[in-house]
């Protein structure tokens, strides 16, 4: 994992934004163990957001193992905050300012002589009702691109199998390209996932997009027409079915985007050109790879 300086490709981005599951406290302390001293080898800053963890158990943990987490504390090398300081800051969870925040911590541990910064964050209160909560999936998406990219900067989602549900889980775990531990629980998995593509900004559907996947489809619209990018990617070749509602949602957020910004879908399924066909009007703002 890159620690000077962030990485200008996908690929990087991939390796420095990672979804971490777990089920056990067990579990939960070797992955704490290894991202800190690793961050310390690295000359990181090293921040921890904890949501159901209490934060004085990080630092016992710590010590528990074998690193100095007092010291570190005093002098500047480890943090440890709250998912309600940062994530859940405002009124409401708010995508746009935690991408500003993290922006503003890289400055920050630049400023005090890291060499970077890393960070954990538990996403457990992703699964309360918490206002803003269910934007945590346009969240997860849209920083691939539009930090990670950028950003000297790696991070860990914490996912806790035992506080969330395994759909929500799965889908969530499915938004990064890097995922540590097993998200899939017994049985089939959702309908739809939705993932950041590796190269280009865009993301990537699979599986059925339908009635039962509109949430899926509504964070990845909401990511659609936020991204900053000049043009962005949707790759549709994994998809097994798309519903004209779930079409109309994609559509609806291309015509939010810029002029000139278009989005470009790649791998488009035959019935979606014969919608495209019918419903022309949703073709604004859309370039169709062989149509």
């Amino acid at each position: 994992m890159p620690g000077t300086s962030a990485g200008a490709n996908g690929d990087a981005a991939s390796e420095r934004h990672a979804a971490v599951v777990f089920s056990t406290d067990a579990e939960w302390a070797d992955h704490l163990v290894a991202f800190v001293r690793a961050g310390f080898d690295r000359g990181e800053q090293v921040q921890y957001f904890a949501d159901a963890t209490d934060p004085g158990l990080v630092t016992r943990t710590l010590t528990d193992r074998g690193v100095d987490a007092a010291l570190a504390v005093r002098r500047g090398r480890l943090v440890v905050t709250t998912a309600a300081e940062t994530y859940l800051a405002g009124a409401r969870f708010d995508p746009d300012a935690m991408i500003g925040l993290w922006e503003e911590a890289v400055e920050a541990a630049a400023a005090q002589g890291h060499r970077g910064l890393r960070a954990v964050g538990e996403m457990s209160w992703g699964a309360r009702d918490i206002a803003g909560a269910d934007r945590l999936l346009e969240y997860e998406l849209r920083i691939h691109h539009e930090v990670f990219a950028r950003l000297p900067l790696t991070a860990w989602c914490f996912y806790d199998r035992r506080l969330l549900p395994r759909d929500h889980l799965e889908v969530l775990a499915a938004a990064h390209r890097t995922c540590t531990g097993h998200a899939a629980g017994p049985g089939g998995g959702p309908p739809l996932t939705a993932a950041p593509l590796a190269g280009p900004a865009g993301f990537r559907l699979s599986g059925s997009a339908g009635y039962e996947s509109r949430r899926v489809i509504a964070s990845a619209a909401a990511a659609l027409a936020a991204s900053p990018a000049q043009q962005v990617t949707l790759d549709l070749s994994a998809l097994d079915h798309l519903d004209v509602a779930s079409l109309t949602g994609l559509a609806h957020a291309a015509a939010r985007r810029p002029p000139g910004r278009p989005v470009r879908l790649l791998g488009a399924p035959p019935a979606l050109h014969r919608m495209l066909e019918l419903f022309p009007e949703l073709g604004d703002g859309l370039e169709v790879t062989g149509r």
